[in-house]
């Protein structure tokens, strides 16, 4: 699923918190994610230097280290802390080479609701070896009052990986359907959007192009630990700046920006991660505002799914588009197998090595 856990930066060359107040007020979004943020030891001086700047903050963990999470959750109950969750039980911990892992996320999840966290969920990689149990996990998100995020399978240079793709693309697109029923049955019309995000994540599982066109760029950006700024955490070709030697504006208004974006407006990767789409779900216009195409389609089924009507998913998903999946159903995973972590200093550029990596 995500080997960059074993390429650790040095923290000695991470992005230290004074470039990270170049960052300007207004944005949307922002999610600390790693590697594992808890890591770092300023975390929660990052997360009060950012909280300002953005209406939206979310720190995404793998849960396993409770004592940080706690203290911001005390401090900033608003945050959003999504906890990496790939299974229930057993299953997370084979599927994420984990030790006890599952109780341990539960317990730190327990924790952060009593220190008064208010927005506790889970993110879950989608894939072959979990697919029968995204209900129990949507489920278990509800539980602490927060909500489970789907994403699928992807490669790229944030996650050293060139292999993720389904073993079976059908069976684990079919896997999401009873969820995106089960979210369009929410109350809370955030998980009707999530419901189509959904529905774009099947499409992407199965191979097909994304549904809407990619934002990259231009309303989201990704930044490396090392301050480096990137159109997406998926091409490594898309670098537009450096915070280390340039202000934020800067770096938008810059060449390498612009023509990082004429480079998007032609990429041809697949990809739907979970950031991607929520930006390509918005206007540009009207940020605020969930697109007219995705808007129809969610209060369409939102009714049918009010009055206990089935879903015509094969009308807007074709099960019989499925691209080929090259690669070996089973990867390196589970408790007990010998890693070695290699440090990665910043001057190694290795990203280079993910540049001709594709999604599909």
């Amino acid at each position: 699923m995500c080997h960059v856990w074993q390429h650790p930066t040095l923290p000695a060359e991470e992005v230290p918190i004074d470039f990270l107040a170049k960052l300007p007020a207004g944005f949307r979004r922002l999610v600390l994610t790693g590697g594992e943020p808890t890591l770092r030891a300023d975390l929660e001086d990052i997360v009060d230097l950012v909280r300002p700047k953005t209406r939206h903050l979310e720190i995404s963990t793998n849960g396993l280290l409770a004592a940080p999470l706690e203290r911001i959750a005390a401090r900033h109950p608003e945050v959003e802390i999504s906890i990496s969750i790939d299974g229930i039980g057993a299953r997370n911990d084979t599927l994420r080479g984990e030790q006890d892992g599952y109780e341990r996320k539960l317990a730190t999840m327990q924790r952060l609701v009593a220190a008064g966290g208010r927005n506790i969920g889970l993110t879950t990689a989608i894939q072959d070896g979990n697919c029968d149990q995204l209900l129990d996990l949507y489920r278990l998100a509800c539980r602490f009052g927060g909500e489970m995020a789907g994403c699928a399978l992807h490669n790229g240079f944030l996650f050293h990986k060139a292999d993720n793709e389904p073993a079976n693309r059908v069976r684990t697109a079919r896997a999401v359907q009873p969820l995106v029923y089960e979210l369009l049955l929410s109350r809370h019309p955030r998980n009707w959007i999530r419901a189509y995000q959904h529905l774009g994540m099947m499409r992407k599982i199965l191979g097909q192009p994304r549904r809407l066109p990619c934002p990259a760029g231009r309303d989201f950006l990704f930044v490396d630990p090392w301050g480096r700024v990137y159109a997406c955490n998926i091409r490594p070709d898309l670098e537009i700046g450096d915070l280390a030697s340039q202000t934020w504006k800067e770096i938008m208004a810059g060449s390498r920006a612009a023509e990082a974006r004429t480079r998007v407006a032609r990429c041809t990767h697949n990809c739907w991660l979970a950031g991607h789409a929520r930006a390509s779900l918005r206007g540009r216009r009207f940020p605020s505002l969930v697109r007219l195409q995705p808007l129809g389609w969610i209060l369409a089924n939102k009714l049918r799914a009010a009055l206990g009507r089935p879903i015509d998913f094969d009308h807007a998903v074709d099960f019989r588009d499925v691209a080929h999946t090259p690669v070996a159903a089973r990867r390196e995973s589970g408790p007990g197998r010998d890693f070695h972590p290699v440090p990665q200093p910043k001057t190694e550029q290795p990203y280079g090595a993910f540049n001709n990596v594709m999604n599909k």
